[in-house]
């Protein structure tokens, strides 16, 4: 894999596009440092005590930890997310939205003008949202309507320029820009989970006569790596797996010369979607507390905090909302991105078929029946890794806050990095190098 990226460092356009990626992350992470004027710097302090385990916790681990910070970029990407989404929903629900996907580049060109505006509306709400939450909470230095204005248009301003940069990133860099600007952020949490994890090697135990004896933190400290190296390498496993449907190509005779007759295959990822699926859920379900943003926080033993609890990454009804979701939006990112259909009809014109399966309908019905099994597969693998610490946390009742979003993080940035190591790969097949296989 060095080896490979090596050999692009000395492409030169390949070159330009890793330090394009690198130069809009740098400018990206700048902007997340630059402070808003009339926020108090006591919002931190907020989130450390209060929003442990939380969903805003997770915003913020999104953010880059600009949420709890409430820089220029407190809002980060999840606007442009959400408005690709929606986008996306609406594309197989309006007809006049189906018709310009078909149109080619041009149409492509149009719901993306649309999805830019759709971002702009999002964010401008959702800017209003976090200006009620950080007055409700005493979080501004003053609460006068030019400061709204300022504050407001400020957020709604910086969460567009972040689109703008994250498709600068699909223009002229590598990788995806969504996925990129997450993998920043979150990597720019490292230290915080590294001290963390530093304290489990340094806690000592205390005996029952008062007395503190080795740390026992180292041990918790050695099996929190193994386990987290394991995730890592059932995470690629799962990734780099694929179910290989055999394809035999007839023969047909030219002139003089015989073509076709050879055999290949459709190869059909086992993780097809990568980590939009969980993108998309955690999108949707930060919906609830966004909203909440907008009010004052409602009273204990209230239907309003009753509601909001459910929503809480220390709720059971999170974690089973989290897995079905990432299940269904699995389902829904294979069926606008694979057409069986149009696979079906290829492999007829090229006179490819599946032994044992008629071409056309037949061959389109095989595939889609195999694609269910292994999007399945992939989504419920998806859903167990990114559950299984939240529901950890439920059990302990929200102590263990910390770990409730670390599968998620961990699948989004093994994710990425495998996905851009592949682009990179594609990139160097192109201009015959050799690759990641050497």
């Amino acid at each position: 894999m060095f080896q490979t990226l090596r050999n692009a460092w000395k492409i030169k356009d390949l070159r330009y596009k890793m330090l394009f990626s690198l130069f809009i992350i740098i400018l990206y992470r700048i902007g997340a440092s630059i402070p808003m004027p009339y926020v108090n710097a006591n919002v931190l302090n907020y989130f450390t005590t209060q929003a442990a385990g939380s969903i805003l916790q997770y915003i913020n681990i999104l953010s880059g930890n600009a949420f709890a910070q409430a820089t220029l970029f407190a809002l980060g990407i999840n606007p442009y997310i959400t408005s690709s989404i929606v986008m996306q929903l609406l594309t197989i629900a309006i007809p006049a939205l189906e018709r310009l996907s078909k149109e080619g580049e041009e149409g492509k060109k149009k719901i993306t003008q649309i999805t830019r505006y759709v971002t702009v509306g999002l964010a401008l709400i959702t800017s209003y949202g976090y200006y009620m939450f950080l007055r409700n909470n005493g979080f501004l230095n003053d609460n006068g309507i030019f400061a709204a204005v300022v504050i407001i248009a400020a957020y709604c301003a910086g969460s567009a320029l972040v689109m703008w940069l994250s498709e600068k990133i699909e223009e002229s860099g590598i990788g995806n820009g969504i996925s990129l600007i997450l993998f920043a952020n979150i990597v720019s949490r490292g230290g915080t989970l590294f001290s963390t994890l530093i304290t489990y090697f340094t806690k000592g135990f205390t005996n029952a006569d008062g007395k503190t004896s080795l740390p026992v933190g180292i041990v918790v400290g050695i099996l929190t790596i193994v386990i987290a190296l394991a995730i890592i390498t059932f995470i690629v496993f799962m990734s780099d797996s694929e179910r290989r449907i055999p394809i035999q190509y007839a023969k047909k005779v030219v002139g003089r010369k015989m073509y076709g007759g050879q055999s290949s295959n459709l190869p059909l990822k086992l993780n097809m979607t990568g980590v939009m699926p969980i993108i998309f859920a955690n999108s949707i379900l930060s919906i609830p507390a966004t909203i909440a943003l907008f009010f004052k926080t409602p009273k204990e033993g209230s239907f309003w905090a009753g509601f909001l609890s459910v929503f809480s990454s220390s709720s059971w009804v999170y974690a089973i909302i989290f897995f079905v979701l990432i299940i269904a939006f699995a389902y829904f990112y294979v069926a606008i991105s694979f057409n069986p259909i149009e696979v079906a009809n290829n492999l007829k014109n090229n006179g490819g078929f599946v032994p044992g399966i008629r071409p056309g309908k037949p061959t389109a019905e095989y595939i889609t029946k195999i694609l269910n099994r292994v999007t399945l597969i992939g989504a419920v693998f998806l859903g167990v890794i990114a559950a299984i610490p939240i529901i950890v946390n439920a059990i302990s009742g929200g102590a263990m806050g910390e770990i409730a979003f670390s599968g998620s993080s961990i699948i989004i940035v093994v994710g990425v990095v495998l996905e851009t190591a592949r682009e990179i790969e594609a990139q160097m097949t192109m201009r015959h190098y050799k690759g990641f296989l050497e």
